[in-house]
């Protein structure tokens, strides 16, 4: 009698071990199985969408919708199209989530941040040039509103969501573009001049420069201080050294070249629209081939991504340097839209 009663403890230490192994046994499967779902998605997810033929695409939409395909419409649909393959490309919009694995992810949202860096320029230009008439004529009430809808927190995950925010401005363009291109309404309209394209030119130009420079940083340059150059009189706020050595974190280098594939893969849609839009404008100046240039030198940087990850070989080195290589395309882009600008600024 005593033996079994000493021995009732030990079977039921004995149970209760094997049935706390059997739930840390199911609960390691369990969370095994999430995380290998979890890399599946990732793998899903970590995708960039091909470029589009933003004409047809327009042109379905008017068709849709038994409208015109008026000047204007194109590049005010292009940037709806953006938008809206920023919002409902494969995955959504990762660049505020909070769980696995968008959170761990971080070359799809920095494309993404590149792209919106284009969006809102475009947006910008949109309510105080293509859209007005002159500096003192009012703004278009939708592309005012969207702007700023734009211009959102790109992290916001909730109260409000940034996707939330964003697809009202995607609405609102909607709405213009439904405005633009009713026969009946006149107070919706976009006005293909030399000076307004020649300023939204020049916000091209400066973001290319600043994607230029960060990208040879990659592996690091001397850069002299020429913040004063080209006029005697001038002074700045504080003193700066002579001269500086710049270099892109290693961490941050794939994030660099990623947002430089989002801004460039945006500009080519808005090139190729603003080409069918300003058409004449640019014939006229005998500018058309140097937007088609443009166009160019920019296709290369959609270009596969064949390796794993992006290399930071040195310049002359034995491993190849993405960066540099995405850096050349842009600079060569750059110089073009200079001689393109310097076109349109003729009489």
């Amino acid at each position: 009698m005593s033996d079994s009663f000493g021995k009732a403890p030990i079977r039921v230490w004995n149970n209760m071990t094997s049935s706390l192994g059997l739930v840390g046994r199911v609960a390691a499967g369990l969370i095994g199985l999430y995380l290998a779902i979890c890399l599946v998605l990732g793998w899903w997810w970590d995708y960039e969408p091909e470029t589009a033929a933003v004409r047809d695409i327009a042109a379905q939409h008017v068709e849709k919708n038994n409208r015109d395909l008026v000047t204007g419409y194109v590049t005010a649909h292009t940037l709806k199209h953006l938008g809206t393959t920023l919002l409902d490309k494969r995955g959504g919009y990762l660049s505020n989530d909070l769980f696995p694995p968008g959170i761990w992810m971080d070359n799809v949202p920095n494309w993404e941040f590149g792209v919106l860096v284009q969006v809102r320029d475009m947006a910008r230009a949109m309510r105080l040039d293509l859209s007005r008439s002159q500096s003192q004529s009012s703004e278009d009430p939708d592309l005012s509103l969207a702007e700023g809808q734009f211009f959102f927190d790109n992290s916001s995950w909730v109260l409000p969501a940034t996707e939330d925010e964003y697809r009202k401005g995607i609405e609102l363009i909607d709405s213009y573009l439904a405005r633009l291109s009713d026969p009946v309404q006149s107070d919706a309209q976009f006005f293909a001049r030399a000076d307004n394209l020649q300023r939204w030119l020049e916000g091209v130009e400066s973001r290319l420069g600043d994607l230029s420079q960060r990208l040879s940083k990659s592996v690091g340059k001397r850069q002299l201080n020429i913040d004063l150059a080209g006029d005697a009189a001038a002074t700045q706020a504080t003193e700066v050294p002579r001269e500086t050595e710049e270099k892109t974190p290693f961490l941050e280098i794939d994030d660099v070249f990623y947002e430089a594939r989002g801004q460039t893969w945006a500009l080519l849609h808005l090139l190729r629209a603003v080409e069918h839009d300003f058409s004449d404008v640019l014939e006229k100046k005998n500018a058309l081939i140097s937007l088609q240039q443009i166009i160019r030198e920019l296709e290369p940087t959609q270009d596969t991504v064949w390796s794993p990850m992006i290399l930071n070989g040195d310049g002359m080195g034995f491993l190849a340097n993405h960066s540099l290589v995405m850096g050349s395309y842009v600079a060569r882009a750059n110089a073009a839209l200079i001689d393109l600008r310097d076109l349109l600024n003729r009489g």
